[in-house]
């Protein structure tokens, strides 16, 4: 519910944001007056002490001239902004080339570095790849030769690793299971690179535990599109060959909501995992 307020309160709000806005906007008081069709002892009046709020059409003519939030202007946000503009700033939509951490998801990781990253996968977590591993699955896409793009891949894992984030990484239980078996997305990866990627993952939650926490959630109890949150900056929606990122408060609380359902969800917890994957590679063949 909200609170209740006495307009009298809001007078002196309103001739504090109206000034700013024609300051900001270099607006005169006569320009002001011609666009919302008033005179200009009107627009005078309304930044003089003790005047009471306009009526709403001379607000909201006041906010339409000088492009701010007629709500922002009577005090019922604290955003000026209009409301189209914060939609479009709250949700974007970005080309997702297929590529070793492109410069869009590297330039998230920099904007967030300190903060928790929570992500869901497309397959293996890329960060936690053998260099073997990389070759196989990105050898069609690479554009430089293999060594140069696997050298700034490297090295990007090598900042993202030192920037003082905690990485939070749920991955389906049949991802892990396909690699394992070399079944579906990973048929005719050989069981030398398997048994690599296997021990390479071993190491890492091993050693940078609780820094790093991987779990394995079961998806026939509880599904995720690959999706990643960037602390409380912005939450990502990986489509295939676009990323939709939203920087909204409420939907960044709504997918991270989402992603805290597949940890309390998950089949195999973070401190549980090393042993699950050891398990995996005796079934590697």
């Amino acid at each position: 519910m909200l609170d209740k307020f006495d307009k009298r309160d809001l007078a002196p709000l309103f001739r504090a944001r109206l000034g700013e806005a024609m300051a900001g906007k270099k607006v005169s008081q006569a320009a002001l007056a011609r666009e919302c069709g008033v005179d200009r002892s009107t627009i005078s009046a309304l930044l003089q002490p003790g005047t009471r709020l306009p009526n709403a059409g001379l607000a909201a003519g006041c906010a339409r001239a000088l492009g701010i939030s007629a709500d922002w202007l009577l005090g019922l946000t604290g955003r000026p902004e209009p409301i189209a503009d914060l939609l479009a700033a709250s949700l974007t939509l970005t080309e997702a080339p297929r590529a070793l951490i492109d410069e869009q998801i590297f330039g998230w990781h920099r904007e967030a570095a300190g903060y928790k990253i929570r992500h869901v996968p497309a397959t293996l977590p890329d960060m936690l790849k053998t260099r073997a591993m990389v070759e196989w699955e990105y050898a069609l896409q690479l554009g430089r030769t293999a060594e140069q793009a696997i050298g700034a891949f490297e090295d990007r894992l090598a900042w993202m690793r030192g920037a003082g984030s905690n990485y939070e990484i749920a991955l389906p239980m049949h991802e892990l299971t396909a690699f394992t078996t070399a079944t579906g997305y990973y048929e005719r990866l050989s069981a030398d690179i398997r048994r690599e990627q296997l021990h390479h993952l071993i190491g890492l939650c091993d050693q940078l535990y609780p820094s790093l926490r991987v779990c394995l959630f079961d998806a026939r109890r509880v599904f995720s599109a690959p999706v990643t949150v960037f602390g409380p900056l912005l939450a990502v929606v990986y489509l295939g060959h676009h990323y939709m990122a939203f920087r909204d408060t409420v939907r960044i609380e709504v997918i991270s909501g989402h992603f805290d359902l597949l940890v309390r969800e998950a089949e195999v917890g973070a401190r549980d995992m090393v042993a699950h994957l050891q398990g995996l590679i005796e079934r590697v063949s």
